[in-house]
């Protein structure tokens, strides 16, 4: 059994499956609104996540594009998603075709040149995609079937003399409008009309950023770079002589088929109506967006400001600061009431509803990179921290951060949870340790050295009453009491920097490791102060104990990763994992990927709940799972395909290579066109948190990686984000004692005998959920206690989660409870006995009553106060009553004398 255990482990752990990406939730590009307007889209690097603004949740998709995403388009039915690559020079215009719904990849696409704008036309049949200086319309693929070439060309469009900057179709899809950094707009029909010729608006003085049509078409507004905003319409007969457009003679369209809108759009011969400003000194437009049936026009500028126009009367309905930096982006959602912005630089996500003034989501990344994570006891929270500074703390169910600590001023290096969860611990470079309270979000304590030092790792002991950090100055670890902020202790006896400690989960010894290539074991709560140092080949970098606290692992510089058993004092394994690690060669790599393994070691480990396998993340684009016993590697998972971070390429493109070296190294931002782009800030020779590329490119790296209590997830702090992955249920089948026999039928014919158990039983071989709910939930409740007592041993994991599982969705709650409690009393001394293979089935069920309790305790609370309340007003009325009958009783007394 143990046997058969570990390897059913194993092959959960295979199973893991890119969940969400959380930490991360806009990078560049446009943001678009989904046709309902509930839900926003944001490209968060070479991803696309979906923040769903009524149901408060948000999923990333997991397919990922080449590059970082510059522009994505939804169809106005959202059943197909277009993301193409960023515009590089390089870069050509790689694009993946996705349907929506399912988030499956139909078809992948190269528009051989790169894409600035991309826009769906409104009904939904065609595709126009800026290429360069000319505009091309693709006709719309079919979602529902895969094509061996489902992009059909239908026609392209020249006419301007400098790259396309966006696309604006009309209303009845039949005309659209392009703007250019040439700073005119062109109208261009989409079938050829006889007689007819792309019209010109010309008149600006900067490079023209968007053009809008009106409700009715008969109005066009061009805005500019620069705040200008002209409103085009129909020149009267009289002005036909004075033209702003490059045509000279009238133009009539010869052509039938076309309606009577069609005809007015093509016809018409446009001037300018009038000219405004907005007159925001020292800022340029960098978006805007127009809303045509409320005439909405909204702005985002290069200062962080926005601002709301309605036209055409140029009216300013309000003007607001959001950010610190220039908006990247701005989308209004298709009722009007929604605006969404998005921040490049600072990786902010905002939406905004104008008429009340309030936030309906604001959201915002670590601004460097993440450096740490910790999950929450009960696995539902994690939380992480940034070379920013913050400590933020992310919901895993809904992805969305809920609270941000900034009391640290310098990069946090280490963050853990106390057992009970209600405490956060965070470690830095400004020399303190801080504990956060998670219920009244504040800082109640702050832990310092004697001298200043810098923190680089921590650790809590279970109880929770000592804190210790290791620091890289002094070479010391440092221990303090929670309840005091006292100084408690102060290890001595490392030569060279902490990189990493441990406390056992017993709680009796710390492990501290260190670059002096020891890893050394502390009794720090006996007399005896006994210490044991262990040797390793290499520096240390991570130390990690097991679950009961009788193994502990340490990773080395060279890429091996070390076993020891803690109360015999000797190694008991070795995995050399430099091999495994190693892969991806950088820009300015000499050697190829498969020769350099220099500098690819582990600097995070992690135990599954079982203590079978070891989870290991470092300077590298690969994360591994080993099997601790056997010491093979069980999976390796690639944390990210994007070619935009250095270190994800196996092999270098020759293409690339010129006299003057690799191009990608070479800086080009100082030819950009805006001013604040091509300014070098940079300290000379500055890399670490300059996220200018004229310095410093992001390399593919796990800096920080940790399996969930519940051991069915696990998550990654990258240089994306927070990855997330998990098992998923829905797709696995374990063909598991199967046989010919066992079908879906067979097993509703059993269900019909009120064979329960035996259903139950080939319910689970079947392993297909909604079979097993229907034999879940047809067992009569006096029936409960004997199938539990029935239930063969194998089987009671899977149950146990199951229910746990069922609590959270289904209102049969009490149902569900005599489950537990059968469960637990038939089957309790099988559990004790395997109690760390089935520790996260466990924690799982115990999630499932600790939420159903603050439930019941909440509701039982508000019907307190409610019975309260009532009682009060009882006693307030009897009272009444009692003075009404006392007034009528002597009322006559006292005019009785008269």
């Amino acid at each position: 059994m143990p046997g058969s255990a570990g390897i059913a482990g194993r092959e959960i752990l295979r199973h893991h499956k890119f969940s969400n990406l959380c930490g991360t939730v806009y990078r560049q590009g446009n943001i678009v609104f989904t046709p309902d307007g509930n839900s926003v889209l944001s490209p968060v690097g070479n991803r696309v996540s979906v923040f769903d603004l009524v149901n408060n949740k948000s999923y990333t998709f997991p397919f990922e594009n080449r590059k970082n995403i510059a522009a994505i388009a939804l169809s106005p039915d959202a059943n197909v998603l277009l993301s193409v690559d960023e515009v590089e020079p390089a870069a050509d215009g790689r694009a993946l075709l996705v349907n929506f719904k399912r988030g499956a990849v139909l078809h992948h696409f190269n528009f051989q040149k790169p894409v600035k704008a991309i826009k769906f036309s409104p009904d939904g049949k065609y595709i126009a995609v800026s290429h360069d200086s000319h505009v091309q319309v693709w006709r719309t693929p079919n979602h529902l079937i895969r094509e061996f070439a489902p992009f059909n060309l239908h026609r392209t469009y020249t006419g301007h003399h400098d790259e396309v900057l966006s696309i604006e179709w009309s209303p009845d899809s039949k005309c659209f409008i392009t703007t250019s950094r040439d700073m005119t707009a062109r109208l261009f029909t989409l079938d050829p009309v006889e007689g007819f010729r792309p019209k010109t608006f010309a008149g600006h003085k900067d490079a023209v950023l968007n053009a809008f049509f009106s409700a009715d078409a008969k109005t066009i507004y061009t805005v500019s770079r620069d705040g200008a905003v002209f409103t085009w319409k129909a020149k009267p007969r009289e002005d036909e002589d004075d033209s702003d457009s490059d045509d000279d003679q009238p133009i009539a369209s010869t052509s039938t088929a076309a309606d009577s809108l069609y005809n007015e759009i093509a016809n018409t011969r446009w001037g300018v109506h009038k000219r405004n400003y907005f007159n925001q000194p020292g800022t340029k437009v960098v978006c805007s967006t127009f809303h045509r049936s409320s005439c909405l026009l909204v702005v985002g500028f290069s200062t962080g400001v926005f601002g709301l126009w309605e036209m055409p009367a140029f009216s300013n309905i309000h003007t607001l600061s959001i950010s610190q930096e220039k908006i990247s982006s701005v989308a209004i959602n298709p009722s009007g009431e929604w605006l969404a912005f998005g921040a490049k630089k600072l990786g902010q996500l905002l939406v905004w509803e104008w008429q009340s003034e309030s936030y309906v989501l604001k959201q915002q990344g670590h601004y460097f990179d993440m450096n740490t994570l910790a999950y929450a006891p009960d696995g539902q929270h994690i939380a992480t921290g940034g070379d920013d500074g913050k400590v933020k703390v992310w919901n895993k169910t809904s992805g969305f951060c809920f609270v941000t600590f900034s009391e640290h001023s310098a990069a946090v290096s280490a963050v853990e949870f106390a057992k009970q969860g209600q405490v956060l611990f965070s470690a830095s470079l400004d020399g303190t340790v801080r504990a956060f309270d998670l219920i009244r979000y504040r800082n109640f304590r702050t832990f310092t050295s004697p001298t200043p030092v810098q923190f680089s790792c921590l650790a809590v002991d279970p109880s929770g009453e000592v804190v210790a950090a290791g620091s890289t100055d002094s070479f010391e670890v440092f221990l303090w009491s929670v309840q005091t902020g006292k100084l408690l202790d102060v290890l001595t006896g490392h030569e060279a920097p902490i990189s990493s400690l441990a406390f056992s989960p017993t709680g009796n010894i710390i492990a501290s490791g260190s670059w002096d290539k020891t890893v050394r074991i502390w009794n720090v709560f006996s007399r005896s102060r006994a210490v044991e140092p262990f040797t390793l080949s290499a520096d240390v970098l991570s130390v990690a104990f097991r679950p009961d606290g009788k193994e502990l692992a340490a990773s080395s510089l060279d890429g091996q990763v070390m076993f020891f058993d803690v109360n015999l004092g000797k190694q008991t394994n070795i995995i050399d994992g430099r091999r495994d690690i190693s892969g991806g060669r950088k820009a300015d790599d000499r050697m190829a990927a498969s020769n350099n393994a220099s500098g690819k070691a582990f600097n995070s480990l992690a135990y599954t709940a079982d203590g079978r396998c070891i989870i290991a993340g470092g300077n590298s684009k690969y994360v591994v799972i080993y099997d601790v016993r056997e010491g093979v590697m069980v999976k390796k998972f690639q944390i990210s395909q994007n070619l935009s971070l250095d270190g994800t390429e196996e092999f270098l493109d020759s293409r690339k290579v010129t006299e003057a070296g690799n191009i990608d190294l070479i800086d080009d931002h100082g030819d950009a066109s805006d001013l604040e782009d091509r300014l070098d800030t940079a300290l000379p020779g500055g890399q670490h948190g300059d996220m200018s590329k004229r310095r410093y490119r992001q390399e593919a790296r796990t800096k920080c990686v940790r399996f969930a209590p519940t051991g069915r997830a696990w998550a990654a702090a990258s240089t994306e984000g927070l990855l997330i992955y998990s098992v998923d249920d829905s797709t696995s089948f374990d063909p598991f004692d199967l046989d010919i026999e066992l079908t879906p039928q067979a097993l509703l014919s059993v269900l019909a005998r009120r064979e329960h158990l035996k259903a139950l039983v080939m319910a689970f071989r079947l392993n297909e959920r909604p079979l097993i709910q229907k034999a879940y939930e047809s067992v009569p409740r006096a029936d409960i206690r004997l199938v539990a007592r029935g239930l063969p041993p194998v089987y009671v994991g899977p149950l146990l989660r199951f229910v746990a599982e069922h609590m959270e969705k289904s209102p049969h709650f009490e149902f569900d409870l005599l489950w537990a409690s059968a469960l637990l009393g038939a089957h309790g001394r099988h559990l004790r006995d395997r109690a760390g293979e089935y520790a996260s089935v466990l924690r799982a069920l115990q999630k499932g009553l600790s939420d159903f309790e603050q439930l019941v305790s909440r509701l039982c609370d508000d019907n307190r106060s409610t019975l309260d309340y009532l009682l009060d007003q009882l006693k307030v009325k009897q009272s009444r009553d009692v003075d009404v009958e006392m007034g009528d009783s002597t009322h006559p007394q006292q005019i009785s004398p008269f």
